[in-house]
């Protein structure tokens, strides 16, 4: 009898011993709530295709203010969620303490995964359920992970086979494969279509030429990235295992960033031909050069910044990265000042703008003519035909001297005659050679001067002081031969010598004057007639 009574006692403080929860009469399958270990055992174990229960899994979500159809619809759409997500919880990490206390938020609470932290379990009176508040977050993410419906693939699919190659069932290998041929054909067909829309518009615009060189190239990326979108959004729908999937979502993760920053990549192309057309209606060519600069530095830029979203998408601190990059720059600032003052200095070029693409400057022992401007160095080519690279830093300090930006070309000599030429004859030499100056097309007639100027040793000296209007140096030298050439023809034809460097020695007695080689006439109307006849001879 005591052994009767003592058996019934053992037996009755065993069945006491399980909570309500413990046991559920109804399926006799047993469950544990009393930590967050056991909790999101339960939740898990219970979904699972050879273990389904969703009420047993149903119990790990507060269910004091919602039915238990609503419980296991939350349940059920967490698991698909964190199945199609491919988040990753480690049973080892879960805390099996039934009083576990979160430090960071200060409650009795467990978030399952940092990529979701309003979703976590939480101390409810002596067990450890979904709280109330975390089912809309549990359906945001749902939706996230499903957008557009395409959870009711879960439903379409045909699950048969229980058999796994490679991790996989059958049927989820067979709709990978439907997958990846429909993403095929999808993105051939969406290139076709945009490249007939870009074909289309660019003839309508009249650029047809553009359209193989700078749109198509951004087709391409274009149609990937969205058949990458349409299969990451349908790519949950397998449920893959959460490790397979861990390792697909890092490559999703890597190439998202990599196809955007492909298209932005191509897309500088097609800015700095926008660009380039604003360069060729500017007068400057400096502009021209600076088009180029900024392709590379939009693209360099462009790879920075897709660089920096794979980082962060692979969970590196950005922030971290950036500050020790921030330090190590100013290290590699110190140590490269020279760098970053030639990089200054061609920034100040291009905005005060000293010079532009084929000016003649001079620096110095600089002497030539701008062939390019560089982020580093001006390349000069120098009339022995050698080419120097100026640094900019150096050219931003400089005192330049910009002959490319001269109004006109200035043309300075003296003109030296015998001291024995009559007056009259010097007035209409003197006379004679305004009217060159007047008479020639690519002159300043609004300024020169030809005056006689100096008494020389040996000369009469004339000033003959103009200016040319052309653009580049052979224009001058040509009109230098052309005023020349005049100024020799008037003096032949008034019979007038130039003098050259000579030296008369007295001896005694002034020698007899040379007779003059010109005509014995001090008339000036005559040597305004003889000018007069030269001019109209010339014509």
């Amino acid at each position: 009898m005591k052994r009767i009574l003592f058996s019934c006692l053992i037996i009755f403080c065993t069945l006491t011993s399980f909570s309500e929860d413990t046991i559920t009469p109804r399926q006799n399958v047993k469950y544990n709530l009393s930590s967050p270990y056991h909790s999101i055992i339960t939740f898990l174990k219970y979904l699972q295709e050879d273990n389904y229960h969703p009420k047993i899994a149903a119990k790990a979500f507060d269910q004091r203010n919602i039915s238990e159809e609503e419980a296991i619809d939350y349940a059920i759409k967490l698991k698909q969620a964190l199945d199609g997500k491919g988040v990753f919880i480690k049973i080892d990490d879960l805390p099996r303490n039934s009083r576990y206390f979160d430090t960071i938020a200060q409650k009795h609470i467990y978030i399952l995964s940092k990529d979701i932290p309003e979703i976590y379990i939480e101390l409810v009176g002596r067990r450890w359920v979904f709280p109330e508040n975390t089912f809309p977050h549990i359906i945001a993410f749902h939706n996230h992970v499903y957008p557009f419906g395409t959870e009711k693939l879960l439903e379409v699919l045909p699950k048969f086979g229980e058999e796994k190659y490679l991790g996989l069932f059958l049927w989820q290998i067979i709709a990978l494969l439907i997958y990846i041929f429909l993403s095929v054909v999808f993105h051939k067909l969406l290139s076709f279509i945009i490249e007939k829309f870009i074909h289309k518009s660019a003839n309508r615009m009249g650029y047809p030429e553009l359209a193989n060189s700078y749109y198509l190239p951004i087709a391409r990326p274009i149609s990937i990235l969205i058949i990458f979108l349409i299969f990451i959004a349908l790519l949950p729908a397998l449920q893959l295992p959460v490790g397979m999937y861990h390792y697909i979502n890092i490559g999703i993760k890597i190439l998202m960033p990599v196809f955007a920053t492909l298209v932005f990549y191509k897309m500088v192309d097609v800015l700095c031909l926008y660009l380039d057309n604003l360069a060729g209606k500017s007068d400057t060519g400096l502009d021209d050069q600076l088009v180029p600069l900024i392709r590379k530095v939009l693209k360099v830029v462009v790879v920075i910044i897709g660089s920096l979203f794979i980082l962060q998408n692979l969970n590196v601190n950005i922030t971290a990265l950036l500050a020790g990059i921030s330090i190590g720059g100013l290290a590699f600032a110190l140590a490269a000042q020279d760098t970053l003052k030639n990089f200054f200095g061609s920034l100040m070029i291009f905005l005060d703008k000293p010079f532009q693409i084929g000016h003649w400057i001079t620096s110095g022992d600089i002497d030539g003519t701008v062939e390019e401007v560089g982020f580093r160095s001006t390349r000069v080519r120098t009339f022995r035909n050698s080419l120097t690279y100026v640094p900019n830093g150096k050219l931003a300090d400089a005192t330049i001297d910009n002959h490319g930006l001269r109004n006109y070309r200035r043309f300075s000599t003296t003109i030296s005659i015998t001291y024995d030429t009559p007056t009259p004859l010097i007035e209409a030499f003197v006379e004679g050679l305004n009217r060159i100056i007047v008479e020639h097309p690519n002159t300043r007639k609004d300024f020169h001067i030809v005056r006689l100027n100096d008494f020389a040793p040996s000369s009469l000296n004339i000033l003959f002081y103009t200016f040319f209007d052309v653009p580049t140096w052979e224009d001058e030298l040509r009109c230098r031969e052309e005023i020349i050439l005049k100024i020799i023809n008037l003096a032949d034809f008034l019979k007038i010598r130039f003098a050259y460097p000579t030296q008369t020695i007295y001896m005694g007695k002034e020698p007899e004057k040379p007779k003059t080689t010109t005509a014995n006439n001090e008339d000036v109307d005559y040597f305004k007639k003889q000018l007069d006849t030269f001019f109209v001879n010339k014509k």
